[in-house]
């Protein structure tokens, strides 16, 4: 496997490339402190609020009784449709909690 060198154009490039992105303090602060920002991705991020993860594991409970005393295959449905986003929820809400 051979390597090749750059040219003085692709090096001269190189370089102004590197001085554009030393000279963007966001990108360097972002870099710094190597956190996720939505705004830099392009994905948005949900971030729940209390009273949401407290209203989904509400329902949830709810749906996990009425399953356990009715076995009605409709509410087991609903049930196993509620928790996953209620987990996902809850996690990310400690992740919020707990980032420093």
């Amino acid at each position: 496997m051979t390597t090749d060198r750059l040219s003085d154009d692709e090096r001269r490039i190189l370089a102004e490339m590197e001085r554009a992105l030393r000279r963007d303090r966001r990108l360097d602060r972002r870099l710094r402190t190597l956190r996720w920002h939505p705004s830099l991705s392009g994905v948005a991020s949900w971030a729940p609020r209390p009273w949401t993860v407290a209203l989904l594991l509400a329902v949830s409970v709810g749906l996990t009784v009425a399953g356990i005393i009715t076995s009605a295959p409709v509410v087991i449905w609903a049930f196993a449709a509620v928790w996953p986003p209620t987990l996902y929820a809850a996690f990310r809400l400690l992740c919020r909690w707990t980032e420093p």
